[in-house]
């Protein structure tokens, strides 16, 4: 594994969970924290908050979720529904002796957490979610309609990326045709950066005119942002040049069963601590105002909220700084 002199104290480990093989990076010794990551990721996006919670006197674990980085990837699509995601997390927790853990998420890893603490509050006893907001549990949905087709109606005659991602191949072929330009095309693109320098383009909540490729609306800056170095693009290039993207774009293509994988928890609530953390510039997550104000009526222990002005939607690398002392904050509460 290529790995950078900052990361010589981060401790790797492989552990059994679920069926899987799963690669974890440790520091530090106390209660534990359990990070998961996103799409199109890898532990490392974990990288500044890592040292921050361990030297707060916690055991912070960042995990290669299922189909990234060292952690086994299962061929079939069905593997990768929200079921063996949550899976994979609670095993994680058995699998390092623990019986409770706070579970962080961000992007994809944000349902993972939210959906681990609503179904197993035993062990999960905080979450802190960042970028995606909670969604309640709403039942199956009508008979003969999904989740993707919602999303064509609301697309109407334009793309939508989560739709774009259904078609096994299309997707990874574009991406990996390229990847360093892929790495830095989601990073930048969906940053809070490309809406202040100004280049911005119609598909920020992840719309696009049919008939365009999604790497299209890509746009690669000829500088990095401040918050992304080349040895950080490096290690994402090489992570996702050694496992492909099938992975986690299989993700997208269970989307349509969360539904019924929801359904027995319709009704239900977090009532364990939250902490909530996104940034002004996303779209991308369906971060709006009706959402927001939403989840304050709905989490009963929402101890932590906050709105990046300028971010978007890596703000744990974003707003690494801002992010850690939040989560060291919530994560002192707790105690």
């Amino acid at each position: 594994m290529y790995m950078h002199p900052w990361t010589s104290s981060v401790t790797h480990s492989t552990f059994e969970s679920n069926g899987l093989s799963v690669h974890l990076a440790e520091m530090g010794e106390g209660p534990l924290v359990l990070f998961c990551h996103g799409f199109p990721e890898s532990w490392y996006s974990w990288r500044h908050q890592l040292p921050a919670v361990a030297a707060a006197g916690y055991h912070a674990v960042a995990v290669d979720m299922r189909g990234y980085g060292a952690t086994s990837k299962p061929s079939e699509i069905s593997a990768y529904s929200l079921s063996e995601l949550i899976g994979d997390v609670v095993g994680v927790v058995a699998a390092l002796g623990e019986q409770k853990a706070v579970i962080v998420g961000h992007d994809w890893g944000a349902p993972v957490a939210w959906y681990s603490a609503l179904m197993r509050p035993d062990v999960f006893r905080a979450v802190a979610a960042m970028s995606v907001p909670f969604t309640p549990p709403f039942g199956a949905m009508p008979e003969g309609v999904t989740i993707s087709d919602v999303s064509r109606m609301v697309a109407g005659d334009r793309n939508f990326y989560r739709l774009y991602f259904q078609e096994p191949g299309l997707a990874e072929a574009e991406f990996e045709a390229d990847v360093r330009r892929s790495v830095v095309g989601f990073l930048y693109s969906m940053s809070g950066d490309i809406v202040t320098d100004g280049l911005a383009t119609e598909g920020a909540d992840g719309h696009f005119p049919a008939g365009e490729t999604f790497i299209e609306q890509f746009v690669v800056p000829e500088h990095l942002p401040s918050w992304l170095t080349e040895a950080d693009v490096d290690f994402y290039v090489g992570e996702l040049s050694r496992s492909g993207f099938r992975g986690g774009l299989n993700w997208y293509r269970n989307i349509d069963l969360l539904p019924s994988i929801l359904a027995p928890f319709f009704g239900a609530t977090i009532r364990q601590p939250v902490c909530y953390l996104a940034g002004e510039h996303d779209l991308i997550a369906g971060n709006t105002p009706e959402a927001l104000d939403g989840m304050r009526q709905v989490l009963p222990d929402l101890r932590e909220f906050e709105v990046f002005a300028g971010a978007g939607h890596w703000i744990q690398q974003e707003r690494a700084a801002q992010v850690s002392e939040i989560l060291v904050r919530f994560l002192r509460s707790l105690d």
